[in-house]
């Protein structure tokens, strides 16, 4: 007996949100529990899926195929390649690490009431995600996937709006404006964003018969499927529109600070570091798979806009006093590179955007779930709250710096060679956006290393004196995800092993090799030549 291994690991999750959600408002300890324990099912499904994946194989595998809606060619139809098994291995494994940080985020403060469930609630919610993010990353129906691409968004909306962050600024009605403020600015932007898409899924079926990504990628090999260039590239904008504002892409960005800085510490990296990865990785799987050519047509401008991005994201980041926005534009930026990557139409870039997914998903979460820590304890976001915290918890200022390190690409940690990948496979086609992108990694160190000289050197604030360091708890949290970032960083061949032969796929899909080097040296005679 076969069992549909892919669809059982996003099972798990949604019937632990269910059963999660079902447990008495007196017994929240137990909810957590429960939570963190179809998380951790969830990751050994995930672990299996990577086992069971055979890098050489078929592109797609371990998949599975049913009637669902017949009558409009709507299938329920699962696969992983590569790059899919990478994001849901990260996924799998950051949700019980967002468990763990926020074990008390979402415990009543009137511990009277015996209705209000809020615990079991909070915890339900983001196993839903997690079940809905995995079965995007495993969709090869396009219709299938939208519907969750959509449907991910009501369980953060109420995260980001009905759990928000308790070291505001001002009073708790103040506070809860500003929640729902970003909750509703997510949910509209990515509303549209759906709309947009949706209107392109309908045209694609119009035009393929179904909505099969296997059948029509087969159909356009074969040369059978007659779509006009136009229209092709009419149908990628309306993909890509929604992609750009989930990744999130300049100029469609502007939620994701309001979101991430209103949001709770966990709820923010279930945002940057697995929600938004689905955008990113669906310009690879449905942009460039799908519509090929329009992709080549539109890569000038999207490089340009991954270029803003990367800049803009990081000079704001210097400016910012909030530490949970200044990781916000961060991310912006990182996610620049991202795209960067994907649309440099190189191996290395693609292979390095995939990485850098990856890494980008882990560095995040440990700089976030540390400074979340941090603010939790000082009741502040703003960095002139703190100073010499380093001097009263050392464990705490020594994993915010490697967090931090680790988000400006430090060699020697994970993010490095994603990031040098993305770079050397854009120099190779476009050597002058590669060298304007670098100019993202010199404002990576400066905002984040004065973040860290703000926030943990320098004298001691009476009102961080008395600060506690890491609890157990806290860093069986964050010491894993720090192993992580020190051991991929050193030994990253088992994530490119999985992750080459899908961009290969990729590359054969948009018709691209890459591009020989200008310069060959003889290795007999060591002269160069052109």
């Amino acid at each position: 007996m076969n069992v549909p291994l892919l669809t059982v690991t996003a099972a798990v999750p949604a019937v632990g949100a269910i059963l999660t959600a079902a447990v008495p408002a007196a017994r929240r300890t137990a909810a957590k529990w429960l939570a963190l324990l179809f998380s951790l099912a969830t990751l050994a499904l995930a672990v299996l899926v990577a086992i069971r994946f055979e890098p050489g194989g078929d592109r797609y595998q371990l998949t599975e195929s049913h009637a669902w809606i017949a009558d409009f060619g709507v299938r329920y139809e699962l696969g992983v390649d590569g790059i899919g098994v990478a994001l849901i291995a990260l996924t799998a494994l950051l949700i019980p690490f967002v468990i763990g940080a926020g074990w008390n985020d979402a415990d009543p403060l009137e511990t009277h009431s015996s209705r209000w469930r809020p615990t079991q609630g909070f915890f339900a919610l983001i196993l839903l995600v997690e079940a809905m993010v995995i079965i995007s990353f495993e969709a090869t129906d396009v219709f299938l996937f939208y519907i969750f691409f959509e449907a991910m968004l009501i369980p953060m909306y109420f995260l980001i709006g009905g759990f928000g962050d308790r070291a505001h600024a001002g009073s708790e009605e103040n506070a809860s404006a500003q929640r729902s403020y970003a909750a509703v600015k997510f949910l509209l932007y990515n509303l549209v964003g759906g709309l947009i898409m949706l209107a392109a899924v309908i045209g694609l079926y119009m035009v393929a018969g179904n909505f099969s990504l296997q059948e029509i990628a087969a159909a356009r090999a074969a040369g059978t499927l007659d779509m006009a260039t136009n229209t092709e590239r009419l149908l990628f904008l309306g993909f890509f529109f929604a992609f750009a504002v989930k990744a999130p892409l300049w100029p469609l960005h502007t939620w994701l600070p309001n979101a991430m800085g209103e949001s709770t510490a966990p709820v923010a990296v279930l945002i940057t570091a697995v929600v938004d990865k689905v955008g990113t990785f669906a310009m690879l799987r449905f942009c460039l798979g799908l519509f090929p050519d329009a992709g080549k047509w539109a890569t000038p401008v999207i490089l340009v806009l991954a270029l803003i991005s990367i800049v803009y994201g990081a000079l704001v980041a210097v400016g910012q006093r909030d530490i949970k926005r200044l990781i916000a534009y961060a991310s912006i930026s990182h996610f620049g590179f991202i795209v960067l990557g994907i649309f440099a139409m190189t191996s290395q870039g693609q292979s390095g955007a995939t990485l850098y997914m990856v890494n980008h998903g882990i560095s995040t979460a440990a700089l976030m779930l540390v400074a979340g820590f941090l603010i939790s304890r000082r009741g502040s976001r703003l960095i002139a709250d703190y100073g010499g915290v380093q001097k009263v918890a050392p464990v705490l200022a020594g994993t915010f710096l490697i967090g931090g390190l680790a988000t400006l690409s430090l060699p020697g940690l994970a993010p490095f060679v994603s990031e040098f990948l993305v770079l050397v496979g854009t120099f190779a086609r476009y050597p002058v956006v590669g060298i304007i992108a670098t100019v993202g990694i010199v404002l990576a160190a400066l905002y984040t290393l004065v973040l860290y000289q703000r926030t943990m050197t320098g004298p001691v604030k009476e009102e961080v004196r008395t600060m506690p360091d890491l609890r157990l708890r806290e860093v069986l949290v964050v010491a894993p995800l720090i192993v992580l970032l020190i051991g991929l960083g050193v030994y990253p061949k088992p994530l490119t092993e999985i992750v080459n032969p899908a961009v290969e796929h990729t590359m054969s899909d948009v018709k691209q090799t890459d591009p020989k080097p200008e310069v060959v040296v003889d290795a007999k005679n060591g002269e160069a030549a052109k």
